[in-house]
């Protein structure tokens, strides 16, 4: 296996339709692939496929190894890019070392992962018994992982494909949760005299709700109803509020709705120029192309009730958004987040999506709970779902060891072995398969689950040439 080869099976998943819950394509170019080269394949109910290269050889008492990648991908796009993931291959670029989607997202969010187990399981190298899980909906809920049944793999050692810094051995993840809020209002004649604007805050960068929180980057939702409560002078009426979409995604782009006086029209543009200057200052480093607009609109909706529109605003704004606690035990991981990251305004009724994510269960619940009571006193309804539980670090893993002393032996000096604040599918392994020892790492990726997602090169080459030294000669 060498960079050409996992690139090549990269490029043909750019072409293949795979957003979460919609992994149909790819599942059965999977199949194909396993019955073109003759090796075992098969599929659960739950669409997660697993094939199996029996060992080499000379190799036969080698421990199986499990490689594991998830089908889906987060399928984001820039407003305005007209695109269309269910039908077109994924455009990117080659520039200064990165592979790069500029308008889309890359999906090398875990293409490359599965690319990386196809070009293995095409190697002619003598190796050990692999089998290759490909699981679903990883982006969404871990349906894959959870719908996993026991005896689906054999194997007692996996390595999870699915982690984003190249030199960094993953031991540890956090956990999460989803929390879903509703508030049901009243709507209200539009007054006479009044204009509907629509205020956008857009250019943020966004990125991975866990692996980019603590990186400061502008939610463009917190930003927009921080803009709305100060602007509560004016006597304008809401309409609706609209931004983001995935739950692992920090939102980048928010509009809204509102009806103004004609003439406090003026007035409110210049107030959005003047919070377009404060949010280019306060955000010069972190999303330097992040503006606020206005400009003429029109809604068939009517504007949401007074009182209501209050209540909407004031709890937004509320809502906890960010890093929560960072770990007493390992330097500059976060411990405990929460991402604000989707609202979406209904005929009579607004949505809220967070999720939050820690390694420490009862920090979990207790987010959650903070969530939870802003939300009562706004007058708005809160359910949680869709748990996953974190994965501890088993610092005596002997998969760890291989993987380090590899590492060390390719680029002379030692990996960072670390625990990482994103969700990773392995919590889920460990709860199924108690007797796991697992590592996850990758290659570098940046910004992930966001339009301009790219893969350093360099850090796929050597990516590549560490996976291969340790399934050629784990032992």
């Amino acid at each position: 296996m060498d960079s050409a080869s996992v690139l090549k099976f990269f490029q043909e998943i750019t072409c293949i339709p795979r957003e979460s819950g919609h992994e149909e394509k790819i599942g059965r170019y999977l199949q194909d692939f396993a019955a073109q080269r003759k090796l075992g394949c098969k599929t659960d109910k739950t669409g997660n496929v697993l094939i199996v290269k029996e060992a080499s050889a000379g190799k036969e008492k080698v421990p199986t190894l499990v490689l594991q990648a998830h089908q889906d991908m987060v399928c984001e796009k820039n407003a305005g890019f007209d695109f269309d993931f269910n039908t077109q291959p994924i455009p990117y670029v080659v520039e200064d070392g990165w592979m790069i989607a500029k308008d889309t997202t890359l999906g090398a969010d875990d293409g490359i992962g599965i690319a990386a187990c196809l070009a293995l399981l095409d190697s002619p190298l003598p190796m050990g018994r692999l089998e290759c899980l490909f699981t679903i909906s990883e982006e969404t809920g871990m349906d894959g992982a959870f719908g996993l049944e026991p005896g689906f793999f054999e194997g007692k050692t996996l390595i999870n494909l699915d982690s984003e810094d190249e030199g960094q051995l993953f031991v540890g993840c956090a956990g999460g949760k989803e929390s879903y809020a509703r508030y049901a209002f009243s709507r209200e004649p539009l007054r006479k005299g009044y204009k509907i604007l629509k205020i956008r805050i857009f250019g943020g960068i966004g990125g991975h709700s866990g692996d980019d929180i603590n990186k400061e980057r502008m939610n463009a939702l917190k930003q927009l109803v921080r803009f709305l409560y100060t602007e509560l002078q004016y006597d304008y009426q809401l309409i609706s509020i609209e931004g983001g979409n995935k739950h692992n995604a920090i939102c980048r782009e928010a509009y809204a709705l509102i009806a103004v006086p004609e003439d406090e029209v003026q007035d409110m543009i210049e107030d959005v120029k003047a919070f377009n200057q404060l949010l280019q200052a306060e955000f010069a480093t972190s999303d330097p192309q992040v503006q606020a607009s206005a400009e003429a609109a029109t809604s068939t909706l009517q504007p949401i009730e007074e009182g209501d529109a209050a209540a909407i605003i004031a709890t937004l704004l509320a809502i906890p958004h960010g890093v929560q606690a960072m770990s007493m035990d390992i330097p500059g991981l976060v411990q405990t987040s929460t991402n604000m990251a989707a609202v979406h305004t209904l005929e009579k009724e607004l949505t809220v999506l967070c999720s939050h994510r820690s390694s420490v269960v009862s920090e979990l619940s207790a987010i959650a709970e903070k969530l939870e009571a802003v939300c009562f006193l706004g007058g708005f309804d809160v359910e949680h779902r869709g748990d996953y539980p974190g994965w501890k670090p088993n610092l005596q893993s002997h998969v760890l060891e291989v993987s380090r002393k590899s590492y060390v032996k390719l680029f002379g000096h030692e990996p960072e072995v670390k625990a990482i604040h994103a969700g990773l599918e392995c919590g889920l392994f460990l709860e199924k398969f108690p007797d796991l020892d697992m590592i996850s790492f990758g290659p570098t990726l940046r910004g992930v689950h966001a339009p301009g997602e790219k893969l350093e090169l360099a850090s796929l080459d050597k990516f590549v040439a560490h996976l291969n030294d340790v399934v050629l000669n784990f032992e």
